[in-house]
């Protein structure tokens, strides 16, 4: 039986502990964990298939809307718990056209991800392409798996309370893996893991409560229990409902860090594309820098921490002693303002379009306490001026225009930025070049159209485009894309 001051302790009424079956009557969270691994099965590795429906999380069509539904066709998960690795091999399409970026708008995707210890990177075709920015998130993912979170919990020292839902008892099993994030297992009569709440770092909200569920548990042979739905929500939204079609417990899982990923950097170089404007690019985001008399302009802090801060280092050396004194958003999706809290620690000013005002308030007064980033350490307020269609910034001898992208389907607070003198037009996901001398394709890319719409009704006119995307391109590019001629 428990003991009395622990049953004090953790604010229990024996009611409450009734519910709960006699061998769960532990003095602590391990003797739970340990009937739970019994119950489960201790696979060191496992491989399982789902299907049903995933949402893109982060890349919502308007910010503080639910997350694009994508049709998931397979994903086929296998992980490795001895060595922290998981490969996740994914095919998807849109299952709606608004929002949802970095998936085609029509036809299937594959998406070859993996993680291993400190390391996360994807394969497209055979070449691995690192990718520090989703190690956080991966390894989350890996353990709040049913078995997985059982392990995390044993080695990280959990504590245990009982609650009463439904007239059962169930054991919560609170823990926190180190700079990655804090979760609370549900266990319930039978030591089968029903639900983790948790909660970990965020680029652009600072932090992120995800909520994950398993039913209807089955036999999968080799003692091992696994469930046959998995639901998950992230954000306040769904991030995915799978039905399990196939578990293989010990499956081969051998993961192996690439070179090329182990040994990468972050790769920042600095362009002059005209005088006092500078293309930043890198891997896979780039920004734009721009002197002003007393200060520079800064396109796009993409991704987090780990990009934003070397290109704000690289920017101030372009032009020494002129502070940052504005940073321009191109929009809400996450993997482009996920540096944006990099830019409020920097003390920019955000300019950024007016629907996202409210949204990134909330965000910016979020702190990052699991693993704390630029913003939370530095204690800065958020500093943010709106566009609603236009907003012209000038210094008296160069001027700079931002434009809402309107009628586009990718996302509803879009910003495109022209400097007229130059001609130059910098734009993210509304095109990004295709590799030179690569045939148009055959039907046009809608976003392409759109921007060539928005282009026209505006009556810019460009020379150049600089995308936050790609390469430096002519402006003809973009026409012969959309299967015109300029």
């Amino acid at each position: 039986m428990f003991d009395k001051i622990l049953i004090a302790r953790l604010g229990l009424s024996c009611a409450a502990l009734a519910f709960f079956p006699a061998p769960a009557l532990a003095d602590d969270a391990a003797g739970v964990l340990r009937r739970a691994a019994a119950a489960m099965g201790e696979p060191k590795t496992i491989r399982y298939v789902t299907e049903g429906a995933g949402y893109t999380f982060g890349q919502a069509f308007t910010p503080g809307m639910p997350w694009p539904k994508i049709t998931v066709h397979s994903q086929i998960r296998t992980i490795n718990y001895d060595t922290a690795s998981m490969r996740e091999e994914i095919t998807l399409s849109r299952a709606e056209p608004k929002g949802g970026g970095g998936y085609p708008l029509a036809g299937q995707q594959r998406n070859d991800q993996f993680v291993s210890g400190a390391y996360a990177w994807n394969v497209a075709g055979t070449n691995p392409v690192p990718g520090p920015r989703f190690v956080n998130d991966r390894v989350h993912q890996l353990w709040v798996t049913p078995h997985g979170v059982i392990r995390a919990a044993m080695r990280n020292k959990a504590i245990v309370q009982f609650q009463t839902k439904d007239g059962k008892s169930i054991a919560a099993v609170s823990f926190t893996e180190p700079g990655r994030f804090a979760a609370t297992a549900f266990i319930n009569e039978d030591y089968l893991v029903e639900r983790v709440e948790s909660r970990l770092p965020d680029a652009v909200l600072g932090e992120v409560t995800a909520v994950i569920s398993f039913a209807e548990y089955r036999d999968v042979g080799a003692g091992v229990k696994f469930p046959a739905r998995i639901r998950q929500s992230q954000g306040g939204f769904p991030t995915l409902d799978v039905v399990v079609k196939e578990v293989k417990p010990d499956a081969p899982a051998e993961i192996t860090v690439p070179d090329a990923v182990a040994k990468a950097t972050e790769r920042v170089t600095a362009d002059k594309v005209a005088e006092s404007v500078w293309f930043v690019a890198g891997a896979s985001h780039n920004s734009v820098a721009i002197e002003m008399k007393d200060h520079l302009v800064m396109v796009e802090a993409p991704l987090n921490d780990g990009r934003s801060a070397p290109v704000i280092a690289e920017v101030k050396k372009l032009a020494p002693g002129k502070p940052i004194r504005f940073v321009i958003n191109s929009h809400s999706h996450f993997d482009h303002s996920g540096g944006v809290r990099t830019a409020v620690a920097e003390g920019a000013t955000i300019v950024t379009q007016a629907g996202n005002k409210a949204y990134f308030e909330k965000a910016f007064a979020t702190k990052n306490r699991i693993n704390p980033d630029r913003l939370t350490k530095s204690g800065k307020k958020a500093k943010i001026r709106t566009v609603g269609d236009k907003l012209e910034m000038t210094d008296g001898t160069r001027t700079l225009e931002v434009h809402r992208i309107r009628n586009g389907g990718h996302n509803d607070t879009f910003l495109m930025v022209y400097l007229p003198k130059e001609k130059l037009l910098i734009e993210a996901d509304a095109y990004t070049p295709l590799p030179p001398n690569a045939p148009p394709p055959a039907t046009p890319n809608a976003n392409n159209v759109n921007l060539v719409e928005n282009i026209e009704r505006l009556n810019l006119s460009v020379d150049r485009i600089l995308p936050l995307h790609g390469r430096v391109v002519p402006l003809s590019d973009l026409y012969a894309a959309v299967g015109r001629k300029r």
